[in-house]
């Protein structure tokens, strides 16, 4: 998605721009070398804050299923479901 995408990437001005401002902000985020980076700076408690806050939207918004076969790639629960 972040290498495709062109639109506009801000947030506020609707739904839909906020959703892909979202993902290209996240998946940005996530880039190796951005995390090695960051990750060595972080302070502990930015550390844990963050896990918790990746961990929560997690929980709130997948479905066990979900959690398996979207985040962990887990074929195995996939099949067994």
């Amino acid at each position: 998605f972040v290498e495709k995408y062109t639109g506009l990437v801000g947030f506020g001005l609707d739904r839909e721009t906020d959703e892909y401002s979202i993902t290209y902000y996240v998946q940005k985020f996530s880039d190796d070398e951005l995390m090695k980076l960051l990750r060595s700076r972080m302070s502990n408690s930015d550390i844990q804050a963050l896990a918790d806050m990746l961990i929560r939207l997690l929980k709130t918004y997948l479905s066990n299923q979900e959690y398996h076969r979207y985040f962990l790639k887990d074929e195995d629960q996939e099949e067994n479901t």
